[in-house]
């Protein structure tokens, strides 16, 4: 249960007969196994001493009469923070029918037609989890027809492509509308929409439909729900990938109306358009927000940067290669251009602005950097000295772009529940064998002395930081445990580096290890009690027990 949230006093707390992660932010890698001490003390939501329960503050804690927790010999890590998510859109996720697990056309009929009939008042019907292999790449509104007179809308698992009815695409009005720049709508010989509307046109036409629609009541249950699922998993803070007016008006309100157990840093959605003008106003916008919202006047709601989808996915040969696709020699540019995207980057890196660029192909990786590069190597602006600009997802990158990620300062933030070898059986048809022996390259990317920062990327697959951070230190399949398959088995990087990437990293990416992201004094209290065996393959056997906010507990599984 998501316990309610009380403002922390001047009080203290001893936690006792735990193993403490004791791992501190920066970007080193770790070379040790078990960075335990065995005591915490908490003073006012405050961690204020972390050490041995021999220590004399410590002792004199106890002979004070502070409380004593005794975590039974459990792990206690910082708070896991989500280094790259989508808020809202969780939320709403959680409330959409999931078609995780099809294989077929058939079974996504199947499920639909089971749940409008479960569903009968609902005005549309939503889907997730879709993806491009389970109906061999069609995606046709004459599939779904027959199924429900409702608008039906069907995102795929990566978020790149939504898969419509004929109802939702005349509910849209999307007949009369032209392709967005870097987006496109699929259309039968007779320049009629077929039913797919992929990268732009999803951020463009089909994000801001859903918005208008749902009800801000709506909006706000499903924010309340992401809350309490990320707390029953550990975190205690995240960073959202791609905010928007839609779901910042969302969050306004929650906030105004209730105290809610994460820490929020956002990257504002930067999307395609005709000028430079249109593009430069968007980011106008987010240097205005990041005015009023900032480390210095709301750190645990603030407006860190700007985010700029490069390319799209490999599944759907939309991911910008240096080489083309071995399954069809076909290529996609990148949706920005060197000339649309250098003064976007520009104009947010001279306001102190983080820049986040979405690349998953080894071509689009080549442009972040490239772009990327112009502003590491100039003066510093920001008033730590250091910019902390990073690269999202980073599926598929050359060693040479590796290795300069750690030479710019480039975090390099990465999603290992998408090196899900059961979700990649398709990449080496679509790659070659020896291109995918590239793919997920996260010990070069640490070894080159980046720093990682782990997230979920959720919706677009399971948030749990476990599963995730197995993935990490395995390669093999958290969907699948019981298979022995691996990808690129060569790029496993320790728990200690995966841990250290889901708390430290991601608070350092986001200029918030001053504040959270590991157990130091004089950061805020934010831990989760775990029971598991500190062993990367036991990792899916282990549970949260607990979460801890700012020296407040809002998680507790009663276990």
């Amino acid at each position: 249960m998501n316990a309610q949230i009380q403002d922390p006093q001047s009080r203290r707390a001893l936690f006792t007969n735990g193993k403490f992660f004791s791992k501190a932010a920066g970007n080193s890698p770790v070379h040790v196994e078990s960075p335990f001490l065995d005591s915490l003390l908490v003073n006012g939501g405050l961690i204020e001493h972390i050490g041995s329960e021999d220590d004399s503050v410590v002792v004199q804690a106890r002979q004070a009469g502070v409380p004593v927790y005794d975590m039974r010999q459990r792990t206690i890590l910082p708070g896991f923070i989500d280094g790259h998510m989508h808020f809202l859109l969780l939320g709403q996720s959680l409330q959409k029918l999931s078609l995780e697990g099809c294989k077929s056309l058939e079974e996504i009929r199947g499920r639909i037609k089971e749940y409008s009939q479960a569903h009968p008042s609902a005005p549309r019907i939503l889907c997730r989890g879709w993806m491009h292999s389970m109906t061999n790449g069609a995606a046709e509104a004459s599939m779904l027809d027959d199924l429900d007179e409702r608008p039906i809308f069907i995102d795929s698992k990566d978020l790149h492509s939504t898969w419509c009815n004929s109802a939702a695409l005349a509910e849209m009005g999307v007949e009369a509308m032209p392709d967005p720049v870097g987006g496109s709508i699929s259309r039968d010989a007779s320049g009629k929409p077929s039913g797919l509307l992929s990268e732009a046109a999803v951020l463009t036409i089909i994000w801001p439909h859903i918005a208008t629609v749902a009800t801000i009541d709506e909006k706000l249950s499903a924010l309340k729900a992401a809350i309490a699922a990320y707390n029953q998993c550990g975190y205690t803070g995240l960073i959202d990938m791609a905010m928007d007016e839609n779901a910042w008006e969302a969050l306004q309100v929650l906030r105004s109306k209730e105290k809610i157990s994460v820490r929020i840093a956002a990257h504002w959605l930067i999307t395609p358009s005709n000028s430079d003008a249109e593009r430069l106003a968007q980011v106008d916008r987010a240097i205005a927000l990041s005015k009023v919202f900032n480390a210095e006047t709301s750190p645990d709601f603030r407006i860190v940067g700007i985010k700029v989808i490069c390319d799209g996915v490999i599944d759907a040969c939309t991911a910008a290669l240096l080489e083309p696709y071995s399954s069809n020699t076909v290529n996609a540019d990148p949706l920005w251009t060197t000339d649309m995207l250098a003064p976007v980057v520009k104009r947010a890196d001279d306001a102190g602005l983080q820049c986040a660029l979405h690349a998953i192909g080894d071509r689009a990786v080549r442009l972040a950097v490239d772009t990327l590069e112009t502003c590491c190597l100039s003066a510093p602006t920001s008033a730590t000295g250091e910019r902390r600009h990073r690269i999202e997802h980073l599926e598929l990158a050359s060693p040479e772009d590796a290795r300069r990620l750690g030479k710019l300062g480039i975090t390099a933030s990465i999603q290992p529940v998408h090196a899900d070898p059961a979700i990649l059986r398709a990449w080496p048809k679509l790659l070659g064998e020896e291109r995918l022996g590239r793919a997920f390259a996260y010990k070069e990317f640490l070894d080159g002395g980046a720093t990682l920062a782990l997230g979920s990327d959720s919706p677009t697959a399971p948030h749990d930081p476990l599963r995730n951070i197995y993935t990490a230190t395995t390669r093999r399949s958290a969907r699948e445990p019981e298979s022995e398959a691996t990808v690129n088995n060569h790029f496993v990087i320790s728990l200690c580096d995966a841990v250290s990437a889901a708390t430290a990293g991601a608070a350092y990416s986001c200029f918030a290890d001053k504040r959270t992201g590991s157990l130091q004094p004089g950061l805020q209290a934010d831990f989760v009690v775990l029971d598991m065996e500190w062993e990367a393959s036991l990792l899916l056997n282990a549970s949260v027990k607990e979460t801890w906010f700012g020296g407040e507990k809002v998680y507790d599984s009663g276990l």
